[in-house]
């Protein structure tokens, strides 16, 4: 359990790109057990935020930086069935392969900002994906882009990551500028074990 731990403490520091990579890479193996001993509870949280507010459960869906698949299990146990998945990491897409709750899922560069080239989603999701240890900001805008007019964004911001102020200015820019609609800014528990929160937020493209 010691090693587990040393994942999760050192994951908000880790440097990016192909570092990060391998990092996941290494932590695949105990990934799912580290969270589930911390009480992991952002994927049920984002799932049901989203099922409030898409009622068509077949409803094409990008679980972004899925990670092992715990995130779009959470999704296809909402309703959702039209699930795809993209991560950094071939280890972690291995066990999301696995779980089988997707109907594609790809590997992204590691440097890379989310493109799906001409393909256009009625929701993304972005669970523990996006901020400090995970995706870079610059994500929030790409996401927002990467949605069909009006499809729905949900994206989990921790503690850690709203030390940052970048993190929710591009959502709270998005919403000014008229480019979405807020639907939802709710605080609650991330990783409990460890006395982490996290904000769900939800948008609508306009």
């Amino acid at each position: 359990m010691a090693q587990d731990k040393s994942f999760l403490d050192d994951i908000y520091t880790a440097e990016g790109g192909e570092s990060m990579r391998r990092y996941y890479d290494d932590w695949a193996d105990s990934y799912d057990a580290d969270l589930r001993e911390n009480d992991y509870r952002t994927p049920g949280r984002c799932a049901r935020a989203l099922a409030a507010h898409l009622g068509d459960k077949d409803a094409p869906i990008l679980d972004f930086a899925c990670g092992t698949g715990i995130s779009g299990v959470a999704l296809k146990e909402t309703g959702f069935t039209t699930i795809d998945g993209t991560d950094i990491s071939e280890g972690m897409l291995e066990k999301a392969r696995a779980k089988g709750p997707y109907r594609d899922l790809y590997v992204a560069e590691a440097d890379s900002v989310l493109d799906t080239g001409l393909r256009r989603y009625d929701a993304i999701a972005a669970v523990g994906a996006i901020g400090a240890g995970a995706a870079p900001a610059e994500n929030i805008d790409a996401a927002i882009a990467s949605l069909a007019p009006g499809g729905i964004f949900v994206v989990s911001l921790n503690d850690h990551t709203l030390e940052d102020p970048d993190f929710e200015a591009r959502l709270t820019s998005a919403v000014s500028e008229g480019r979405v609609e807020k639907l939802l800014a709710e605080d609650g528990e991330h990783l409990p074990e460890i006395d982490l929160g996290a904000r769900v937020w939800v948008v609508r493209k306009l």
